[in-house]
């Protein structure tokens, strides 16, 4: 397909798994769940792990900064902008307690002529992170 390629950065933190950080097909750019991983992979912010790994405490509001970035990243690295996001999907680990913060975070991030958005509460996340983001944008240009 015309227009179509993978995208890979490492300003934005390693995908955990076979799967790249972005694919665009024509105008569309999918990009894969991101989290608020660091770059590196190595922390995460806004997160306190005890000694075995389990997450004590998290900061919801950091990791909605951090998220953020993440996508920024990706889609600046496959030529796309903050403004070419059409559609997002939030899955948030406790919706009960983190959505009051994360909608206020967000709508730093987007007025009220932003992405469609859906936010979903999930058990868990393959790593110890709070919230995840699906995103779709469209682009035009090469």
């Amino acid at each position: 397909m015309a227009g179509d390629s993978i995208v890979r950065t490492r300003n934005a933190p390693p995908p955990v798994g076979a799967y790249p950080h972005a694919r665009r097909a024509g105008d569309l750019l999918f990009l894969s769940g991101i989290g608020p991983r660091s770059a590196d992979g190595s922390t995460i912010p806004g997160v306190t792990l005890a000694d075995d790994g389990q997450v004590v405490a998290h900061d919801i509001g950091v990791q909605c900064h951090a998220v953020f970035a993440n996508v920024r990243s990706v889609l600046e690295s496959a030529g796309a902008r903050w403004e070419d996001l059409v559609d997002i999907t939030v899955f948030l680990t406790d919706i009960e307690n983190d959505f009051a913060e994360y909608n206020r975070v967000y709508a730093e991030y987007f007025d009220e002529n932003g992405p469609c958005r859906t936010t979903v509460e999930v058990q868990r996340l393959p790593t110890p992170i709070a919230i995840e983001l699906k995103c779709i944008a469209c682009i035009t240009g090469p």
